[in-house]
């Protein structure tokens, strides 16, 4: 809750959203929670949508706890569907909706030690995959996941996020999945399932799972997975020599274009435009458009 975190903030309110994601590991201690809300509703305003997702810092309550955060930020949207702070979705706007916002916790453990499973067939993993179905039922033009944990990683972590989930989503061709939990900017190229990709597997690089390659993609032909853990915390190294790196667009962190900032997501029944938007003081910047 230090200088660039504020910055960050202001960056956001600069942007004038309807609402913000925030993907988990919020105040790294435990007895701030109140504090860290104070520091968001001043930036924001009172009743501005910051909508919660657990990261693995709050979701035991180590350093902090999901249960307290979302008193203080309590969801703001219409029609939310689910458990808020640990996975729910809902359609934005309310009326005529352009998008559906699915957020999970795959990977985390819990105040009693137990780490939700999203595994094939799971319970869990059937909810999301009822949630992506439902929007495509709605003929909602855009989905878009939001999770702590990553799966493909150029940054510290692996997939905590788990195969069978990622699988899931490229295989329903979500069209955006956002994660945090590295500290760190990672952005793929569109990715998709075909005759010669089977799966992405984490840890290797097959060419064939690219579907796009440049900055403007086509709605239905893959997923962009992008890591935005730039909100003020200690950065982390991106790991250049990763044999996953083939995978990514563009990066930053703490040993490549070190920045803070936040993604920028604009959608019209008709395209999705996401840029990264630096705070004060820091230039990285990268942009992509995914159309009809």
């Amino acid at each position: 809750m230090g200088m660039d975190t504020n910055r960050v903030l202001d960056t956001i309110a600069g942007l004038q959203p309807q609402l913000n994601l925030a993907l988990g590991d919020l105040a790294y201690q435990a007895g701030r929670e109140q504090e860290f809300c104070d520091m968001v509703t001043e930036k924001l305003g009172a009743d501005f949508p910051y909508e919660l997702v657990t990261g693995n810092h709050e979701s035991d309550g180590h350093d902090g706890d999901i249960a307290n955060f979302i008193k203080c930020l309590p969801n703001r949207l219409p029609g939310l569907q689910g458990d808020y702070g640990t996975q729910w979705y809902v359609d934005f706007p309310e009326q005529n909706p352009v998008v559906r916002i699915v957020m999970v916790s795959p990977g985390i453990a819990f105040h009693d030690g137990n780490t939700l499973d999203y595994s094939k067939d799971s319970k869990r993993w059937r909810w999301t995959a009822e949630a992506l179905d439902g929007a495509a039922s709605k003929k909602i033009p855009w989905t878009v996941v939001g999770m702590h944990p990553p799966c493909l990683s150029i940054g510290k972590y692996d997939c905590v996020a788990g195969t069978d989930l990622t699988d899931l989503l490229v295989d329903k061709k979500v069209d955006l999945v956002l994660t945090g939990h590295n500290h760190s900017y990672q952005r793929t190229h569109q990715l998709g399932i075909n005759s010669a990709c089977d799966r992405l597997v984490p840890g290797a690089f097959r060419e064939e799972c690219i579907t796009d390659a440049d900055q403007t993609m086509k709605r239905g032909a893959g997923t962009v997975f992008a890591t935005v853990g730039l909100g003020g915390v200690g950065l982390h190294d991106v790991k250049e020599d990763d044999s996953e790196i083939r995978y990514f667009a563009a990066w930053s962190g703490k040993n490549r274009n070190a920045a803070f900032g936040t993604l920028e997501v604009k959608a019209t029944p008709d395209r999705l435009v996401a840029r990264f938007v630096p705070a004060e003081g820091y230039t990285f910047e990268d942009s992509f458009t995914i159309g009809k």
